[in-house]
Formats: structure tokens, C-alpha cells, sequence
């Protein structure tokens, strides 16, 4: 157990980044990287909890009727979460690991809202946004959209399975949007073949990533 703690401590010695946060589409593999890099660095993790939102499925079977109410609770519950999280900072783990970062909110939100509703939210998001730390560093896993369905269709969940393409490919295009504007620091994974729970190369380049001294901006990383 001591050397764990120990060999866990040199590993974070040599990382720059105190709060890593994964993002990518639905079904990018996000939450699987996160419990790995978690593991890894002796992290605490943060992992959004989209099942307590009673507006999810609702959402996917009627989307104009019940995208503010989803967006809204999202918004709420993502900002109570990191309020916590600052308030119950644990000094034993130095890391954190999050699959999500808060931004979440305003990008589905304007995916999902019509012109008034999004600018109505946007204002909200800000004064929420004003209270939260950013991470450090991004990392987000880009994959295409077929891949993305195969992932969807493998872990079940009901309300996911008529996901269109269309929507994928919007929630896409935002996502990558933001971070080329906002110039955010980011490891920008080519995720099509990625396999990190069995594939320990591919994994790897993630934790080298981590593991340099990167500037702000967009930084392209291959797996193997």
C-alpha cells in the first residue's frame, strides 16, 4: 500500500496539471479514460451524473418540448457539483480527473435551444461560470460518428439508441469550435481506434501528453 502511495506520488511530481478534464462527443470514451487516469495518478474523480436529470429521457423522445428543462437542471447540478468539490478539496489527492468540463452546459445548450431560450441560459451560464475553476488542460477525444454510434449501441442505454447522426455531428462541430476559439489548452486525441482500457501504448500517449510542459492551444496526438 505504501509504495502505491509513493510510486503515485512520483508520478504526479512529474505532471504540470492539477485538474484534467476529458471531453468529446456522446460515446467518446470519456468516463473510461477518466476512471484509468484516475487510477493512474491516485485522483480524485468527478463524474457527471446524468442518470439524476428526470428530464433525459423526455428529452429524446420529445427534444423541443423538454430541452430548457434538461439544460436547466444540467446547469444546476454541474454548478452544485464543483461548488462541492472546492469546498471538500482533499489534500491526500492532489489530482483531479473530471469527464466533464462545465462549459458542457452552454455548448449542448446551444446545440439544443432555440436563439431566445440560449440567450436567456447564456446569461445564467455566466453568472454561474464566474464561481467555477477551469481545469488546467482538456483532453478531448475525437471520434467519428459511426464510431460514436457503434460505442452508444454497446453500452445500452434505452434512451440513447435513436440518437441521429445529424445530432452527433452538430454536437461535434461545437465542440471543436470552442476550443479553437477560446484557444483553451488541450490534448486533441484522433480517437476512431482508441482502446484504452485493453491497449496500454494507447493509453500511454495520454499520460506522456499529461506529462509535458504544453502551452495554450490545440496539441494533436496520434494513437498507435
Amino acid at each position: 500500500m505504501g509504495d502505491a502511495i509513493f510510486e503515485a506520488s512520483r508520478i504526479v511530481k512529474n505532471m504540470n496539471h492539477r485538474f484534467i478534464a476529458i471531453e468529446g462527443n456522446i460515446g467518446a470514451g470519456k468516463t473510461t479514460l477518466s476512471h484509468l487516469l484516475s487510477q493512474h495518478y491516485n485522483a480524485k474523480l468527478v463524474l457527471e451524473e446524468f442518470a439524476e436529470n428526470p428530464f433525459l429521457t423526455k428529452f429524446y423522445e420529445n427534444p423541443k418540448q423538454y430541452a430548457f428543462p434538461l439544460e436547466l437542471f444540467f446547469l444546476a447540478e454541474r454548478f452544485k457539483q464543483q461548488q462541492e468539490l472546492v469546498k471538500n478539496k482533499d489534500l491526500f489527492q492532489e489530482v483531479m480527473v473530471s469527464d466533464y468540463i462545465f462549459t458542457k452546459c452552454l455548448l449542448f445548450a446551444k446545440v439544443n435551444l432555440p436563439e431566445e431560450e440560449f440567450r436567456l441560459y447564456q446569461k445564467m451560464f455566466d453568472v454561474f461560470y464566474q464561481q467555477i475553476t477551469p481545469p488546467d488542460i482538456i483532453i478531448y477525444l475525437h471520434a467519428p460518428v459511426n464510431r460514436l454510434q457503434n460505442n452508444i449501441k454497446k453500452r445500452n442505454r434505452k434512451f440513447e439508441q435513436s440518437i441521429p447522426d445529424e445530432y452527433l455531428f452538430k454536437i461535434q462541430e461545437t465542440y471543436t469550435s470552442y476550443i479553437k476559439q477560446h484557444n483553451v489548452r488541450t490534448i486533441f486525441v484522433d480517437a476512431s481506434n482508441a482502446d484504452f482500457l485493453y491497449n496500454e501504448a494507447h493509453f500511454k500517449v495520454i499520460t506522456d501528453a499529461l506529462e509535458k510542459d504544453l502551452e495554450d492551444g490545440q496539441h494533436y496526438f496520434n494513437l498507435p
